[in-house]
């Protein structure tokens, strides 16, 4: 059975967290989605040890003036990994630090389609 859960231990809140992943993560993009990664598995980091994936989200300001439409996306950014998450962790790993970002000045059309994008970002993660 698949656990469509996103507790707390999954997201990504720490600065020192996200400082690394900027420093020494992989961009990707695929459509109006943007990641940026970092397997710890893979490339373990001195002093750094996530016992599961973490998982943020961000929308830019510059595009969406109004805080509605950035938490809107950010809504449905986070729905579309809570529950693709398998597919996801399949991709990135299990010990993996992770920030997706909406990088078009467009609202989603539709959650399918924002589903699509990312699903297709995760099959091809090289």
């Amino acid at each position: 059975m698949t656990d469509f859960k996103f507790p707390k231990e999954e997201k990504l809140k720490h600065k020192r967290e996200i400082d690394l992943l900027f420093a020494k993560g992989k961009w990707q993009t695929c459509g109006n989605l943007r990641i940026i990664s970092i397997d710890l598995e893979k490339k373990p980091q001195e002093g750094f040890l996530v016992s599961n994936q973490k998982f943020g989200v961000s929308v830019s300001k510059r595009y969406f003036k109004k805080a509605v439409d950035r938490n809107r996306i950010k809504r449905l950014l986070r729905e579309t990994y809570r529950l693709n998450k398998e597919t996801f962790t399949d991709a990135f790993g299990k010990n993996s630090i992770s920030m997706i970002f909406w990088v078009s000045n467009e609202k989603p059309v539709s959650f399918q389609s924002l589903e699509e994008n990312f699903i297709t970002l995760c099959k091809s993660k090289k």
